[in-house]
């Protein structure tokens, strides 16, 4: 029962700190999840109980979902310890939670000189990649074209250009940002199903 009621006071807090940081009042956000002012407001006084019925309306209207409304405060979900993975001339760390909600995964990347020349061959998937040099030097084969992206700087780009990155005279640490399309081609070309 405890569980229950510090998640019930969580969401509370929640409606009322989104309501409060888009400056709407509860005749506002009422309006908006078509409540009344009153319901609104016991409910996040916690002198009413939060109705499923009334959770999705006014999830919506706070431009949510349920889930981030609901979703765990414990504090093993905000430190990420990654583990690296080796694939030949590529260590991976994924500095995001799998399956985030955002649909968007963080990596960071040390690309080696001697990655087979295979691994490095241009692909193609929808989407855009975006990524930042951290140390040493990348090659960015985007179709014809091939960019020198040094530490400190960054690329975006459309992946529907052919594209490969590779390190350039020697390891190239970067920091990368994939949507789910770009994850699926760069952290798991195997387990492709489509």
């Amino acid at each position: 029962m405890t569980q229950e009621v510090s998640v019930d006071a969580l969401i509370r807090q929640r409606i009322r700190g989104l309501r409060l940081s888009r400056g709407w009042s509860l005749e506002a956000l009422a309006t908006r999840c078509f409540l009344s002012p009153s319901t609104l407001s016991r409910i996040e006084t916690g002198h009413r109980r939060i109705a499923l019925d009334q959770l999705v309306p006014i999830a919506r209207a706070l431009g949510t979902t349920i889930d981030q409304l609901v979703e765990s405060p414990d504090d093993e979900d905000v430190v990420i310890r990654p583990e690296p993975e080796h694939t030949p001339g590529v260590t991976t760390w994924l500095l995001s939670r799998e399956g985030a909600t955002n649909g968007v995964t963080v990596a960071k990347m040390r690309i080696t000189p001697d990655r087979p020349t295979g691994a490095g061959q241009l692909g193609v998937h929808p989407g855009r990649d975006w990524f930042t040099v951290l140390s040493g030097t990348a090659t960015l084969q985007l179709g014809e074209r091939t960019l020198l992206i040094r530490a400190g700087e960054a690329a975006e780009f459309s992946t529907m250009v052919p594209h490969a990155i590779r390190a350039q005279d020697g390891p190239v640490e970067i920091l990368t940002i994939f949507d789910r399309d770009g994850e699926r081609a760069h952290l798991h070309p195997l387990h492709d199903t489509r």
